[in-house]
C-alpha cells in the first residue's frame, strides 16, 4: 500500500518539480546541483514505499501492549515501560547524532553532483587544455567529504540499531526471568511468562523498527524540507487571460534588469519602441548588457523596474507558453534537445504539421543543409545537438525561432559561428521577419548581421548611448573616431 502512496505522491508532484527545475535558472544561479528537487523526490518517494513509515504506523499500538502488561502485573508493566523509555531514548539520540552528518552530506551530495555535470557540459574544454587531473582533485575532495558525513551518518543510524536490537532482546530476557519469578512466587500463572514476553515484544518492535530505518526517515524529512521551499520558492504560475495575436509594437520602458540572484544591475533605465516591420540592431562593447537585454525583452531575465510590452501588454501578463508562440529566440549559447531535427525546430510541438516546420527551414536557409544529414528531418541530433556541428546547430536553432512565424524575434550574436552562406541566409530570415510585419532584434559584433536592420541601439555600461535609423548611427559611429584623432 505505501509503494502506492509513494508512486502517487510522485506522479501528483512530478510535474510540478520539473517546472521548478525548469525555472531554477532564473532564478537563483550557481546552486551546484541543479536537479536537487527530482532527486529529493526520489527520496521521499523510497522512503515511502520502504518499510520505515510501518514503525510509524504501528507506534499508537505501544500504549495498549504496555497496558495489557499492567494488566499482567504491576511490576511486568514497569519493566516494559521502562525497556520502551530506554528505546525512545535511543531513538532521540539517532536523530540529535545523524541531523547534522545527514545535512552535510546532501550539501556536498548537491556540489558535488553539480561540479560532474559541469564537467560533463564542458568535456571538450576540460580535455582539450589538460584540466582533467585539477577538477578530479576538486572533486575527489568534494566526494572525501560527501564520504565522510555519510559514513558518520551510517555509523550512528547502524551502531544505535544494533544497540537498540541488542536491548529489546535483553528486555525480552528480563521479562521472562521476572515472569519466571512471579510464578515461582504465585503471583502470576505460568502463562504469563508467554503472554507478557509476546506483548513486550509487540510492544518494543516499531520502536526498534523506527531506529533501524531513522536514517531513511532524517534524509526524507530533509528532502521534504528542501522541496517545499523550493516549491515555495518558485510558486505555480496561474492562469492569465488568453491575449489576442500582438500585431503592431514592442514597447520598453524604463527597463532596468540583472542576473537572477545577483545584485548587480547590467541594464539600467533603457527605453525605446519598435512597430511592425522594424529590425533593431544592438552593438556596442564587450560586457555592455546587450545579451543581457535580448534576455529581458523575452521575460527570461525578472525587471527590477520598467516595463516590456507587446502591443501594449506587459510580458508578465502573458503565460509562459502563450508568450512563447509569440516569440523565436536564439540565445548566444545554442542549445538544442535529443530527438530529431524537425521535433526541434517545432519546439517539440507534437501538433506540429511539416508545412510549418519546413516553411520555418526554409526562412533559416537550413532546408538544404537538413536534406544532406543521414535522415533528413527526422535525423537525431543527440544530447545538445551533438551530431552537428556549431554552424549547423545555429542554423537548426534559427529555424526554431522562426518556427510559427512569431511577432517577436531575438537573435544573440546569430552569426557567431556561421560561413558566408550562412550570413546571407541570416540576412533573409531577418528581412523576411520584416516583410511579414514582425519585430526583429539582433544582437551583434559583426556587421554582416546588421544588414536587414533599419534602427541601431548602441549599448555602453548598460544604458543606451545611441538609437536611431542605421544609416545615421552608422554614420555617425564612423565620424566619432576621425573627430578624435
Amino acid at each position: 500500500m505505501m509503494s502506492r502512496v509513494g508512486t502517487h505522491l510522485d506522479e501528483s508532484l512530478s510535474s510540478r518539480v520539473y517546472s521548478v527545475i525548469a525555472k531554477l535558472p532564473f532564478v537563483a544561479r550557481g546552486q551546484g546541483d541543479g536537479l536537487r528537487p527530482i532527486r529529493d523526490l526520489d527520496q521521499i518517494r523510497s522512503f515511502l514505499s520502504g518499510g520505515g513509515p510501518t514503525a510509524l504506523f504501528d507506534l499508537p499500538w505501544i500504549p495498549v501492549y504496555l497496558g495489557l502488561c499492567f494488566l499482567f502485573h504491576p511490576l511486568i508493566g514497569i519493566a516494559a515501560l521502562a525497556g520502551g523509555a530506554i528505546l525512545l531514548v535511543i531513538t532521540l539520540l539517532a536523530e540529535y547524532l545523524s541531523r547534522a552528518p545527514s545535512a552535510a552530506a546532501a550539501e556536498l551530495a548537491a556540489s558535488r553532483n553539480g561540479l560532474l555535470e559541469a564537467t560533463r557540459r564542458n568535456a571538450e574544454a576540460v580535455h582539450a587544455m589538460g584540466m582533467a587531473e585539477r577538477l578530479n582533485a576538486r572533486w575527489s575532495e568534494v566526494n572525501a567529504g560527501y564520504l565522510e558525513h555519510q559514513r558518520r551518518a551510517y555509523d550512528v543510524a547502524g551502531g544505535l540499531s544494533t544497540l537498540s536490537r541488542a536491548l529489546r532482546l535483553l528486555i525480552q530476557s528480563v521479562i521472562l526471568g521476572l515472569g519466571a519469578y512471579l510464578v515461582i512466587k504465585g503471583q502470576a500463572s505460568a502463562g504469563v511468562i508467554i503472554a507478557s514476553s509476546i506483548l513486550v515484544s509487540r510492544a518494543l518492535a516499531p520502536v526498534e523498527l523506527a531506529v533501524a530505518n531513522w536514517r531513511g526517515f532524517v534524509g526524507a524529512r530533509q528532502s521534504w524540507k528542501s522541496l517545499r521551499e523550493m516549491l515555495a520558492r518558485i510558486p505555480a504560475a496561474g492562469t492569465p487571460l488568453e491575449l489576442p495575436r500582438p500585431e503592431e509594437s514592442l514597447s520598453v520602458a524604463g527597463v532596468a534588469t540583472a542576473p537572477p540572484a545577483s545584485p548587480r544591475i547590467v541594464v539600467r533605465d533603457v527605453s525605446f519602441d519598435l512597430k511592425a516591420g522594424d529590425a533593431l540592431g544592438i552593438i556596442g562593447p564587450s560586457g555592455a548588457g546587450k545579451s543581457s537585454l535580448a534576455r529581458t525583452l523575452v521575460g527570461v531575465w525578472p525587471l527590477l523596474r520598467g516595463r516590456v510590452s507587446l502591443d501594449g501588454a506587459a510580458l508578465e501578463h502573458w503565460s509562459s507558453q502563450s508568450l512563447g508562440a509569440h516569440i523565436g529566440y536564439l540565445p548566444q549559447n545554442v542549445e538544442l534537445f535529443d530527438g530529431t531535427v524537425a521535433e526541434n525546430i517545432s519546439r517539440f510541438d507534437p501538433e506540429a504539421g511539416s508545412d510549418a516546420i519546413l516553411k520555418a527551414a526554409k526562412a533559416a536557409g537550413v532546408h538544404e543543409l537538413i536534406l544532406s544529414l543521414p535522415a533528413g528531418y527526422d535525423t537525431i541530433i543527440g544530447e545538445a545537438g551533438e551530431a552537428l556541428s556549431a554552424g549547423q546547430r545555429q542554423r537548426v536553432a534559427l529555424a526554431r525561432a522562426l518556427y510559427g512565424d512569431p511577432f517577436l524575434v531575438v537573435l544573440d550574436e546569430p552569426n557567431a559561428n556561421l560561413d558566408e552562406v550562412g550570413d546571407e541566409a541570416l540576412t533573409s530570415a531577418i528581412a523576411s521577419v520584416r516583410e511579414r510585419g514582425g519585430i526583429a532584434v539582433v544582437v551583434a559584433h559583426r556587421p554582416s548581421a546588421l544588414a536587414a536592420a533599419n534602427l541601431i541601439l548602441v549599448l555602453v555600461e548598460g544604458r543606451i548611448e545611441r538609437f536611431g535609423p542605421k544609416e545615421k548611427m552608422l554614420h555617425g559611429l564612423v565620424r566619432q573616431p576621425a573627430s578624435a584623432a
